[in-house]
């Protein structure tokens, strides 16, 4: 399942949840205290959203966006309940 990411690079701290309405669509909101330097923030992205979504780390994975606060992932595994926990998140 492919979603779309908005991120929050040096936030005081790391947090998923809220939708922000982009060009692309609605995208997952995702703020992290790393900072967008080296890939950090992404790589902290990719733990928090794993996290939000309860599988492991590996099931996500980066499609597009490594340099940018818009991002694509995809997110392997029981796809009707990471649309459930997806659905919560955004509201």
């Amino acid at each position: 399942m492919r979603i779309l990411l908005r991120v929050r690079p040096g936030a005081s701290r790391t947090a998923v949840g809220g939708r922000y309405d982009g060009p692309a669509g609605p995208a997952l909101v995702v703020a992290v205290a790393a900072r967008a330097v080296e890939g950090q923030a992404t790589k902290a992205v990719l733990e928090a959203v794993a996290a939000a979504l309860g599988v492991r780390r590996s099931a996500v994975t980066l499609v597009r966006g490594a340099t940018s606060r818009d991002k694509l992932v995809d997110v392997e595994g029981d796809e009707s309940a990471i649309r459930l926990r997806l659905q919560r998140l955004l509201d």
